[in-house]
C-alpha cells in the first residue's frame, strides 16, 4: 500500500473516533460528526488528505453499494404492501417538488436539459443520512418514519432512469448531430443481457460457490456481480450506479439473497461513513465565503419548497398527525447523496459547469448538515409545546359476539386465528399496523385496525362478552399494558399471553395471567429432533421431551415464588439443573438398548 494512502486512512480513523463519540455525547447525530470530520481534513480545512480526489471516488462506492442493497430489498411483495406510500405519496413528492424546483432554475439561464436534470436531483432527499437519523432516534416504525421510508424508496427508483438520462441528455445537448440510435442500442442490448444473465446465469454461479463452502470466495463473488454489472453499463454511456441497482434486484429473489445481504453490510456501513466523509470534503469553504447570500438563499430556497410540499403530503397521502407531518416535513426537506453524483455527472457530459457544481454542492451539504439541527429544535419546541397529537381514527366495530378476542394479529396471533376459525370458533383480532390489517383482511379474517392497549378499543371489540382474550403483541410492554387493562376492567375474562422470556413471564404471572414463552415448545422440538438425529429412538426422544417439558414447568411455577429475590433465583436455578440431570439418568438404563447402533 502507498504510503500517503496509509496516512490518510489513519487520519480518517483517528478523527471519526475522536469526533464521532464527541458528538454523540452530546446530544448530536453521527452523521454530523462525519460530516465535521470531512470539514476539516478536506480542502477547505487543515488539508491533511493529500488526494480528497481518490477519497471523493472511492466514497462513490458506498452509494454503488447502497443501490444494490436497496435493490435486493425490492421485492415485488414489498413493494405491493407499501404501494400508498411508495407510489402515491413518492410520487406525488418528487414529481411537484420537481416541477417547483424547475420553475426556479429556469429563471437563471439554464437550458431546459440542464434545469430538468438539476430539479429532479435536488427533489430528493438523503435515504443514508435520514435513515440513520431515523434510526439513531429509534423513529423507523413512526407514522413519520413509515411515511419516509415509502417516499425514500420511490426516490430512490426514479434515481436510476435519472442516473441514466444524464449522458443521454449530455450528448443530445453537445452533439452536434444528436443522440444517435446506435448508442440506445448498445444500451439496451448490454442490458437485456445482464437480465437474461440474471435468470439463467447467477443463480447456478453462486450455487458453485456456495459448494466450496468458502465464505469470503461468496463474498468476492457478490462484488464482482456488483461491479461487473456497474462497469458493463458504464461502459456503453450508463451510470455504474443503475447496474448496481439491476445487480440487486435481479438477487431479490434468490435464495442466496439474505446470505449476499448479511455479507455486503459491513461494508456498506463502512463505505457510508467514508460517504458522509466525503460529502463534508466536498463543501467548499470558499465558495460559501465568496457568495454567502446566493449559497444561504439557495439552502433556504431548497428546503423551503420541499417542506411545504412535505407538509401537504404529511397530512394526505400520509394521513398523519400535526406533530408527524411536521417532523415529516424537517427529516426529508434535505438533499440528497445522489445530487453529488448527478453533479459530477452532470460536469462530465456538460450539462453543467464547475464553478456552479460546487454552488450546488454547498447548498445540498449545507441542507443535510442543517437537518439534524433542525429536528433538535423542532424536538427543544414540542417538549416546551406539546401538540395535541391527532388520534388515529380506529375501525368501527359490528355488532359482534366474539368468543375469543385476539391482541396482536402478527404471526402468533395469525397461528391462533387459523385454529380458531377451523374450529368455527367466532373472534376479533385486534392490530394496530394499517398494513397487516389491509394484508389478513385478504384472508377472510375478521380483523380490525385498533390499538389494543386502549380500553376503548377493548370494550369496542366486546370483551366484556368474550370467554377469552388472547395477547399476541410481540413487544413485552405492549403485552404487559393490554394485561393491566384486562385483569382491571374485564376480570371474568381467561387471558393467555405470548411471553418473550422468563421474567417477561414471572410479571404476567403476577397479574394472574396463563404465560406461554414463544420459545419453548420450538426448543423442545428442536432438541427432541437431535436426539433422533443422534440416533435415539423416535419413542426414547418423545419421553426426554416430555421430562423436560414438565420438568421446566415445574420449576418455572417454583422460580416465580422468589422470582424478585437474585440469590434465590440462581440457586434455584442450580439445583434445577441438578434435578434434570437426576431424571435423566434415572431414565438412562432404560433407553440404552434403544439407541441405534
Amino acid at each position: 500500500m502507498h504510503h500517503a494512502g496509509l496516512v490518510d486512512i489513519l487520519w480518517f480513523l483517528l478523527a471519526s473516533v475522536i469526533a464521532v463519540p464527541i458528538f454523540r455525547r452530546f446530544g448530536f447525530s453521527a452523521v454530523l460528526g462525519y460530516l465535521f470530520v470531512g470539514l476539516v481534513l478536506g480542502p477547505s480545512g487543515l488539508k491533511v488528505i493529500s488526494d480528497p480526489q481518490s477519497t471523493l471516488t472511492i466514497s462513490e462506492l458506498g452509494v454503488v453499494m447502497m443501490l444494490f442493497v436497496i435493490g435486493l430489498e425490492l421485492s415485488p411483495g414489498r413493494l405491493w404492501q407499501l404501494r400508498q406510500r411508495i407510489f402515491v405519496a413518492g410520487s406525488l413528492q418528487v414529481g411537484i417538488s420537481s416541477v417547483l424546483l424547475y420553475l426556479v432554475l429556469s429563471q437563471f439561464g439554464l437550458s431546459w436539459q440542464s434545469a430538468a436534470v438539476l430539479s429532479v436531483a435536488l427533489a430528493l432527499s438523503s435515504t443514508a443520512v435520514i435513515l440513520q437519523l431515523l434510526a439513531e432516534r429509534r423513529q423507523l416504525a413512526s407514522p413519520h418514519g413509515k411515511s419516509a421510508f415509502g417516499i425514500l424508496l420511490f426516490q430512490d427508483i426514479v434515481a436510476i432512469p435519472l442516473l441514466a438520462a444524464i449522458p443521454l441528455l449530455g450528448q443530445s445537448k453537445t452533439a452536434e448531430e444528436g443522440l444517435t440510435g446506435a448508442a440506445v442500442i448498445n444500451a439496451v442490448l448490454v442490458l437485456l443481457a445482464i437480465v437474461l444473465a440474471g435468470r439463467f446465469v447467477m443463480r447456478h454461479l453462486f450455487r458453485a460457490v456456495a459448494w466450496t463452502r468458502m465464505r469470503e470466495i461468496f463474498t468476492a463473488t457478490a462484488l464482482l456481480l456488483v461491479i461487473g454489472t456497474g462497469w458493463l453499463l458504464e461502459s456503453v454511456g450508463l451510470s455504474m450506479g443503475l447496474g448496481a441497482f439491476l445487480a440487486g434486484v435481479l438477487m431479490a429473489d434468490s435464495e442466496f439473497r439474505h446470505e449476499i445481504e448479511a455479507q455486503v453490510e459491513p461494508f456498506k456501513g463502512l463505505l457510508l461513513g467514508l460517504f458522509f466523509i466525503s460529502v463534508g470534503m466536498s463543501i467548499n469553504i470558499g465558495s460559501i465565503i465568496g457568495n454567502p447570500g446566493t449559497i444561504l438563499a439557495g439552502v433556504a430556497m431548497l428546503m423551503g419548497l420541499k417542506a411545504a410540499v412535505l407538509l401537504a403530503l404529511g397530512f394526505w397521502p400520509c394521513r398523519n398527525g400535526r406533530r408527524e407531518t411536521l417532523l415529516l416535513a424537517a427529516t426529508m426537506a434535505m438533499g440528497g447523496e445522489f445530487a453529488f453524483v448527478v453533479f459530477s455527472d452532470s460536469v462530465k457530459f456538460g450539462l453543467i459547469d464547475g464553478g456552479l457544481r460546487d454552488r450546488m454542492v454547498a447548498v445540498v451539504g449545507i441542507s443535510i448538515a442543517l437537518t439534524p439541527l433542525i429536528l433538535m429544535a423542532l424536538q427543544t419546541w414540542f417538549n416546551r409545546n406539546p401538540l395535541k397529537s391527532q388520534e388515529p381514527v380506529f375501525d368501527s366495530i359490528e355488532d359482534a359476539h366474539p368468543r375469543v378476542v385476539i391482541a396482536g394479529f402478527g404471526r402468533v396471533g395469525q397461528i391462533v386465528g387459523r385454529m380458531l376459525r377451523a374450529r368455527k370458533i367466532p373472534f376479533i383480532a385486534l392490530e394496530s399496523s394499517v398494513d397487516q390489517v389491509a394484508l389478513s383482511r385478504k384472508f377472510g379474517n375478521m380483523i380490525y385496525f385498533g390499538d389494543p392497549t386502549r380500553l376503548e378499543v377493548l370494550q369496542s371489540a366486546h370483551l366484556a362478552g368474550a370467554e377469552l382474550l388472547v395477547i399476541a403483541a410481540d413487544d413485552p410492554e405492549t403485552s404487559l399494558r393490554i394485561a393491566r387493562l384486562a385483569r382491571r376492567h374485564f376480570p371474568q375474562v381467561h387471558v393467555i399471553a405470548r411471553a418473550r422470556n422468563r421474567q417477561h413471564a414471572f410479571r404476567l404471572m403476577d397479574m394472574g395471567v396463563a404465560a406461554i414463552r414463544e420459545t419453548l415448545l420450538s426448543s423442545v422440538e428442536i432438541g427432541k429432533l437431535a436426539f433422533i438425529s443422534l440416533g435415539i429412538k423416535h419413542s426414547t426422544a418423545e419421553q426426554y421431551a416430555r421430562l423436560f417439558t414438565e420438568h421446566d414447568e415445574r420449576i418455572l411455577a417454583e422460580q416465580y415464588l422468589v422470582h424478585d429475590n437474585d440469590a434465590a433465583l440462581v440457586a434455584s436455578a442450580e439445583d434445577a439443573y441438578r434435578q434434570l440431570e437426576a431424571l435423566f439418568d434415572n431414565d438412562r438404563e432404560a433407553s440404552d438398548e434403544d439407541v441405534q447402533s
